[in-house]
C-alpha cells in the first residue's frame, strides 16, 4: 500500500491546482439607444462578455390615465453581438395600483418585448425583471412574476435589495429562475451623508443573511457616478455620469472638500442651470470600493456566483478604471 502514497500525494497536488472557475463578467446596459462606443465594445471583448442585460423599458402610472403604460422603449442603432436579457424596470407604485391585474400586465409586458425583439431581429431565453417591491405590494408582485413566467414560457431572473434578502420570510421570494442582488444604492441622498451608492458599515448590517437565503444569487456591483446638486443646503437634483475629474480642472468650480465642489460662476452644464454659490458633491465608486465589495461577498455568499453584472456599460464609467478591473474582482470569488 504504501508504494501508492507518492501517487496519491501527486493527485492531491493536481486536483490543488485545477484552475478555479471564476464568475463570468456580464453588464447592464441602460440607455434608451443601444449604440456602443468602440470602447464598450473593446469592454466586452476583452472581457469575454457573453451576455449584456438591456434596459428595454420602464413600466409606470400615466399622470393622467392611470394606465400602466411603457417609458421610454429601447431602440437598436446596432445589432447586439452578444447574448441579450431584456430588463424591465417596474415602478413599485404599479404594483400598488387598485386596478392592477397581473394576469394583463405579464401579457402586455411580454408582447413589448416580442414586438421589440421581432423588430430588431432579437431573440432571448431569459427577462429579468426590476422592481424594489414592498411588505404591501408583494402579493401582486409576486403573482405577477408567476404570470411573466407562464406567459412567456422563458427563464425570469429578479433583482433583489439587501433588505429583501435579510427579511426573505417577511417580503417572500419570488418564484424566478435566478435573482441578482443590486449591491448598491444603500443609502439616503442628502446634504450630508455618507456616500449613499455604496457603504461598508450599512451592507455589513445585511451581507451575513447571504448564507441564508434560499435562492442562487449573483451580484451586481455599480461602476457608475453622480454629482447632487445642492442649492441653499438643499438637494435639488442628481447630475449622473459626473465625477471628481470632470469639476477639478474647471475654473468654474472650486473644490471644497476632497467630493465637493463649489460653483464660482452661474452658467448651463448639459442644459443644467447652476447657480454661483451651488455645491456638487460627488459620489463614485473607486477600485477599492469594488475590492472590498467583491471581498466581502465572497466571505459571506452561500456559492460561488456565475455571474458579477457591472451597472453600468458606459465609456464614461470604463474610463474611470484599469482596462483589467473587471476581472480583478470577478478573482476574488
Amino acid at each position: 500500500m504504501k508504494n501508492f502514497w507518492p501517487y496519491i500525494i501527486v493527485l492531491l497536488i493536481l486536483a490543488g491546482c485545477q484552475r478555479k472557475e471564476h464568475p463570468a463578467v456580464s453588464f447592464y446596459y441602460w440607455k434608451t439607444n443601444f449604440d456602443l462606443s468602440s470602447l464598450e465594445q473593446q469592454t466586452l471583448l476583452e472581457n469575454q462578455v457573453n451576455k449584456i442585460y438591456l434596459r428595454y423599458f420602464d413600466l409606470d402610472i400615466h399622470p393622467t390615465t392611470r394606465a400602466v403604460y411603457p417609458v421610454s422603449p429601447i431602440h437598436f442603432k446596432m445589432k447586439p453581438a452578444v447574448a441579450i436579457v431584456p430588463v424591465v424596470f417596474i415602478q413599485n407604485k404599479v404594483m400598488l395600483d387598485k386596478e392592477f391585474d397581473s394576469k394583463v400586465l405579464a401579457q402586455q409586458t411580454m408582447d413589448l418585448i416580442a414586438l421589440i425583439n421581432k423588430k430588431n431581429g432579437l431573440d432571448c431565453s431569459e427577462i429579468q425583471i426590476d422592481c424594489d417591491w414592498t411588505l404591501t405590494s408583494k402579493d401582486h408582485y409576486l403573482q405577477f412574476i408567476e404570470d411573466l413566467k407562464r406567459v412567456s414560457k422563458k427563464k425570469i431572473s429578479v433583482t433583489i435589495r439587501l433588505h429583501q434578502v435579510k427579511y426573505f420570510k417577511k417580503t417572500k421570494i419570488p418564484n424566478a429562475d435566478r435573482a441578482v442582488l443590486m449591491y448598491y444604492n444603500m443609502g439616503t441622498i442628502a446634504v450630508e451623508s455618507f456616500n449613499s451608492i455604496y457603504n461598508q458599515e450599512t451592507a455589513s448590517k445585511y451581507i451575513k443573511s447571504l448564507k441564508k437565503y434560499p435562492m442562487a444569487l449573483d451580484f451586481a456591483l455599480p461602476i457608475y457616478s453622480w454629482g447632487i446638486h445642492i442649492n441653499d443646503g438643499r438637494v435639488i437634483g442628481l447630475r449622473n455620469k459626473l465625477n471628481v475629474s470632470d469639476l477639478h480642472y474647471d475654473i468654474k468650480y472650486k473644490q471644497i472638500s476632497t467630493f465637493s465642489f463649489e460653483v464660482l460662476k452661474s452658467h448651463y452644464r448639459n442644459s443644467i442651470f447652476y447657480n454661483k454659490g451651488d455645491v456638487i458633491k460627488i459620489e463614485a465608486i473607486s477600485a477599492a470600493d469594488l475590492k472590498e465589495m467583491a471581498e466581502d461577498l465572497s466571505e459571506n455568499a452561500a456559492d460561488v456566483p456565475k455571474e458579477i453584472i457591472f451597472y453600468d456599460l458606459d465609456e464614461i464609467n470604463i474610463r474611470n478604471y484599469d482596462k483589467n478591473i473587471f476581472k480583478k474582482i470577478t478573482a476574488y470569488f
